[in-house]
């Protein structure tokens, strides 16, 4: 079966598939109020893939053609001898760019063996700068903690480094002009999210809550000139970026509501559980654990399974914040 495997993932539009964002954990030490409950249940010691397990399917990926894998969680670094995976991956043959979204909390203590494991770019987590804010939007976050990580990371020299901010109406939409300078002081990227109706959440109405990135970008341009840098090509991700001034950053805009960027998409996802996720906005998936730990397992077998979900891929999502949640799963179960 290797010669009759594809060397490419393509799907059924003609999007090539290259960027692979990969869960390594359900867990996190926050409780993000847009991510998660506050009483989570997780997923089963015996139903989330062994580090072996998530090696695997990083090869199985490269070797077909996918040159970024993204490490995700939950919070991927409080995951057990996680270090040991990511050099692995970072030894990859064939992958361009090993990166990671992280909350940040555990930087300011990994941030150098990060980079010399193999770790290009980094995404954190920052949602407010004022202390008491960041503590009801996390949960359990210590802004501190989190800002001497972002530092740390700073300090350490990847190649880049941006900030994700999920910006509420009512909560933190007060807050936008102080993040962009935050990350303007550092000469890093920053990325405003529209929340993403994904899980059954208590904690806020998402209907009366979300603030598009129409309604951000027009803060930010009354006090800095935004130069369009276009649609996101290559590995990128979804943000649509801007240069930022005369400085060195850039802000981006993810807008899966106001203006979505399905056709561009270039990536899939897999849960800490196996779950190969051809869409963030939808169900389509496939069972790789169960693939994996079949009996007379083989490379091939993975392989072939991968291939054959990109007949699955669907051409867009739809998000509604009207009603109840189309899709159950939270972010930390989704990976990012």
């Amino acid at each position: 079966m290797e010669n009759s495997t594809p060397s490419g993932l393509i799907d059924t539009f003609g999007r090539s598939v290259d960027y692979v964002r990969l869960s390594v954990t359900d867990r996190c030490d926050f409780r993000c109020v847009y991510c998660m409950a506050e009483d989570m249940t997780f997923a089963p010691k015996s139903e989330v893939l062994n580090l072996e397990e998530l090696h695997s399917i990083a090869k199985a990926m490269t070797d077909m053609g996918v040159r970024k894998i993204r490490l995700t969680g939950g919070e991927p670094l409080i995951r057990p001898n996680i270090m040991s995976l990511i050099e692995r991956l970072g030894a990859l043959e064939g992958l361009d760019e090993l990166a990671l979204t992280t909350n940040g909390s555990q930087l300011q203590r990994l941030a150098p063996a990060l980079k010399s494991a193999g770790v290009k770019r980094i995404n954190i987590s920052l949602d407010s700068l004022s202390p008491r804010k960041f503590r009801h939007l996390t949960r359990h976050g210590n802004l501190d903690q989190v800002i001497a990580g972002i530092d740390a990371a700073v300090a350490t020299g990847f190649d880049g480094i941006k900030l994700n901010a999920v910006i509420l109406k009512g909560r933190n939409e007060d807050e936008v002009l102080d993040l962009v300078a935050f990350a303007r002081e550092r000469d890093i990227d920053i990325a405003f999210i529209e929340e993403m109706p994904l899980g059954r959440i208590v904690e806020h109405d998402r209907e009366i809550t979300l603030c598009s990135s129409d309604e951000i970008r027009q803060q930010i341009e009354a006090h800095y000139a935004l130069t369009s840098l276009g649609d996101p090509t290559g590995t990128a991700g979804p943000a649509r970026y801007y240069q930022l001034g005369d400085r060195p950053s850039r802000v981006g805009f993810i807008s899966p509501h106001s203006n979505n960027f399905c056709h561009l998409c270039n990536r899939v996802r897999v849960t800490v559980e196996g779950r190969l996720l051809l869409c963030l906005g939808n169900e389509h998936s496939v069972d790789l654990r169960e693939v994996l730990r079949a009996d007379h397992y083989k490379a091939d077998h993975l392989k072939r399974a991968i291939v054959d979900a990109m007949a699955l891929k669907p051409e867009k999502h739809h998000f509604d914040n009207a009603g109840e949640p189309q899709i159950l799963r939270f972010m930390n179960v989704t990976g990012g």
